[in-house]
């Protein structure tokens, strides 16, 4: 996908999924799948989900945004409309034409499908909300650099970027409590992904996770303070990222 492109409505599987739910109540089962793990599905209800059901890090998180907020990859809007309720002034965006009809349909005020790389896209923001592995977008380790410095440059002045993810170094540990991971092989937390629902299959994308002494050594390398604000409880964190 180029910086400046959308996702075409017949190969959005989850944007299909989320307007079905949001259109009619219900919604078939939408696969994940991966070359590196056994199939699995995603709840779509889940997408759904309100601020009583939020994980720890996720209402940590909406807890410390405040002014103008950017909702990156808001999905069916969970987030956007939780701070939209609070009084916040909340852009989401999406490149899922899909889903960003259905998150009109549930009341959000700003809704704006485009790609977050577009040049097109150039406004500020108090606080940019990248929840949900808000690093996967950046699809592998190399591309975390842009995906850091994107973010930044649309921060106003005091500004900051509230990111989360996890460590997949536990997939990889042995009973005696070693690792096994080739240090010679790709990062360990790039992982490919395609999703289906019904006959609509996606095609098959570079997901990101990022354990988080890589993430603030990048951070840092950018030229941007990077510190932990919470931990999860599966080796998951939520960042806080500034100039």
């Amino acid at each position: 996908m180029t910086e400046n492109s959308i996702l075409p409505k017949d190969c959005d599987p989850m944007g299909q999924a989320i307007l079905d739910y949001q259109t009619t109540g219900k919604a078939s089962t939408l696969k994940v799948l991966s070359t590196m793990f056994d199939d699995d599905e995603m709840s779509v209800p889940y997408l759904f989900r309100t601020e009583e059901s939020f994980p720890k890090l996720e209402r940590v998180a909406l807890g410390m945004a405040s002014g103008r907020v950017l909702d990156v990859g808001a999905g069916a809007g969970c987030h956007a409309i939780a701070l939209q309720n609070k009084g916040l002034d909340v852009t989401a965006i999406d490149v899922s034409p899909l889903s960003c009809e259905a998150m009109r349909m549930r009341g959000l005020k700003n809704v704006q499908c485009v790609n977050f790389f577009s040049p097109m896209f150039d406004e500020r923001f108090d606080t940019v909300l990248m929840l949900m592995n808000g690093t996967g977008i950046a699809g592998e380790l190399e591309n975390l650099p842009n995906l850091l410095r994107r973010a930044a440059s649309l921060l106003a002045d005091g500004g900051k970027i509230l990111i989360d993810s996890s460590d997949l170094k536990y997939l990889f540990e042995n009973e005696d409590g070693s690792f096994d991971i080739d240090l010679n092989d790709k990062y360990y937390g790039e992982v490919d992904y395609q999703m289906q629902y019904r006959k609509v299959k996606g095609k098959p994308f570079n997901w990101l996770y990022v354990d988080f002494p890589m993430l603030k050594a990048v951070a840092e390398d950018c030229g941007l303070k990077c510190k932990m604000v919470e931990q999860g409880n599966h080796y998951d964190y939520l960042a806080q990222i500034t100039k």
